[in-house]
């Protein structure tokens, strides 16, 4: 059960993909200028990542290694055609913002790493929770750089019109700083975060250090 959980976590805090193994920078930096564009790109990369995880793990000594990617590929883009049909269908609007970041879920680094990595080679029950801490680690970094970005570039929070959510505006528009909302922002946001984070880290290691 320790182990098992250790799985899990581990792809929230100890191997993020965004903010400790940095990747899939691409959809990161490009869709997290909203919390509900974030929220729903993590959650699409995260049904991708469980899914094809888990399928792939299934597979696994079927596969023949010399078609291995491609194999991996045809899996990974199934499940991401049904998130982009069943987003196009039910919320229309955050569809069409996403737009091309969507179907780029079948060569991010992050599905297509952890597929290689670690559901080729482990058991179903453990690919699930690879797939979900991976997913749900996605999902909060693009979180955190869009509750920072949507209030500052935006001047509002939590803006979901698929939803019914009209959002609160909280800087008057006239003090909002657009560069937020601009690929600069985002490279700058990113960076004071993870700076935030690796001394965070590091001050946590030392911690554990000086325990033992």
């Amino acid at each position: 059960m320790k182990e098992r959980w250790r799985v899990f976590v581990n792809g929230i805090f100890g191997e993020n993909p965004t903010f400790r193994l940095v990747l899939g920078m691409c959809p990161t930096l490009a869709t997290s200028t909203a919390v509900a564009n974030a929220f729903g790109m993590g959650l699409a990369a995260t049904f991708v990542l469980v899914c094809s995880n888990v399928i792939i793990s299934l597979l696994r000594k079927i596969i023949p290694d010399e078609v291995r990617i491609p194999c991996y590929i045809v899996v990974v883009a199934t499940f991401v055609t049904i998130v982009d049909k069943v987003m196009a269908a039910g919320a229309p609007g955050l569809h069409q913002v996403l737009g091309i970041f969507i179907p780029l879920i079948v060569v991010n680094c992050i599905i297509l790493g952890r597929a290689e990595a670690f559901a080729s080679k482990n058991t179903i029950g453990r690919a699930f929770l690879d797939g979900l801490g991976m997913g749900l680690g996605f999902t909060l970094a693009l979180s955190i750089l869009s509750v920072i970005r949507e209030p500052l570039g935006e001047g509002t929070f939590l803006v979901a019109e698929d939803f019914g959510f009209e959002g609160i505006r909280v800087i008057s528009e006239d003090k909002q700083a657009l560069m937020f909302i601009l690929p600069p922002g985002a490279f700058i946001t990113l960076g004071l975060v993870l700076a935030g984070i690796n001394k965070l880290a590091a001050k946590f290691s030392q911690a554990k250090k000086g325990e033992a």
